[in-house]
Parts: structure tokens; sequence; C-alpha cells
């Protein structure tokens, strides 16, 4: 499966690019905030793909970081979204305002997508609040583990896997100690500065001391919220 693209864009449409990748021309389907960052016809750009297969239509899907594409396979995962809805969530919300929305069990916000309705809007936040603190937490390693591969050279085709390495990791924190170190780190992810992450954390530990990483995050999203 072809896991990243890069190469020299030909156009751009509404809901779609042509890359040109050595000579072959890839159509990939982007949400209209990732079209809207991308430069113009001409440029060489990067985007992480999801090849997605039906029965009468394959289709390629690109986006800006690993971080955004998880969220695609999972919100793909929820009964009633497709991948051009999950693509409009995306578009509407970004990968963080994806990941506040469900933390925070805010329909409203997904409704906001093209296309989406609210009892589609209601699965999402069900079925991903569970997973949702998992995957912010993940944002700051797949940052890292962007940031380390290394560079594609114009023309290249790359089917990328995780690369795991061995190295020594420090003890880990148990119980609620643990639970605050999940969540300071998923705040951060979010583009939070680490001072007002640590105060939201502490003050949700202080008022629920046997909060779990979810309930953590949620407390602390309301706290971080802007008032008025």
């Amino acid at each position: 499966m072809i896991g990243k693209l890069t190469g020299r864009i030909d156009y751009r449409a509404e809901d779609h690019l042509l890359l040109d990748v050595g000579g072959v021309g890839y159509l990939v389907y982007c949400s209209d905030r990732t079209l809207a960052s991308l430069p113009g016809p001409g440029n060489v750009v990067a985007l992480y793909t999801d090849l997605v297969v039906r029965e009468d239509l394959m289709q390629l899907y690109g986006f800006p970081t690993l971080l955004e594409k998880e969220w695609h396979r999972l919100l793909m995962g929820v009964q009633g979204v497709g991948a051009k809805a999950a693509l409009a969530i995306l578009g509407a919300l970004g990968a963080e305002g994806v990941s506040r929305a469900i933390m925070l069990g805010d329909m409203n916000a997904i409704k906001a997508a093209r296309g989406v309705g609210p009892k589609t809007a209601q699965r999402v936040v069900i079925e991903l609040k569970d997973k949702a603190p998992g995957v912010m937490a993940m944002g700051g390693t797949l940052a890292a583990a962007m940031g380390t591969a290394p560079a594609a050279a114009e023309g290249e085709v790359i089917d990328q896997a995780p690369v795991t390495r061995k190295v020594a990791e420090p003890a880990r924190p148990s119980g609620s100690a643990a639970a605050q170190s999940d969540a300071l780190s998923a705040l951060t992810n979010l583009g939070y500065s680490p001072g007002d992450a640590a105060g939201a954390v502490a003050r949700a530990a202080a008022d629920a001391p046997e909060a779990d990483t979810a309930a953590l995050i949620r407390a602390a999203l309301r706290a971080l919220a802007p008032k008025g």
C-alpha cells in the first residue's frame, strides 16, 4: 500500500490534486484545510496517503501529518462515516480540533462538517471517546518519528512502516501519576503550553484524585477553553 508520496503538483481541483511522482500522476483527495495549505502547481510537496478500496473504485487520500491520517482511519471505522465524510470532519476541525471535540463530547463541532448529521456526529463521539486519549498522546511520538525519518527525494514513492527502536525507558509512574503524565502529554501535543497544560491537569487531578487519563483530559480541556 502506498504510504507516502513526494512529487510536483500538476493541478489542484476542489477536492483533490494531481501529484506527478516520477512521471506518474497520482490523483489524491485531500480536505479543504489541506488543499488550502499547499503551494501552487509546480511545487514539490510530500503527503502521507491512505488507499481506500471499495468494490467499484480505489481512491487515494492525502494528509499533511501521520496524526491526521490516523484520525481519518478511525473516523472511517464509525458506522455511517465514509472516507469523504471523515475527510470533511478533518477539513472542518483539523486533527487537533477532532481530538478536542471527541474528548469534550462536542457533537455540534463534529456536526459542523459538511454532510455530517446529528446522529452520525453522536456516533463519532460515543465510539471514539475511549480511543481519543491514545491518539492524542501518540501525537508527540508521531511528530518525533517524522522529524527523524529520512527525507524522500522528489519522485520517490514510499510505503512507510513504523521503525521500532529499543531504548532504555525510565520507570513509568503508576496510578494517578501515570494518568496525569499521559494527560499532560496529550495536552501539549494539542498545542497548549507546558505551563498552562500542567496547571489545568493539576487542578483536574486535585478535584478528582482517582480520575483516569481520559477524565483528566476532558476536565483540563474545559478549564482551558476560552471563557465567555
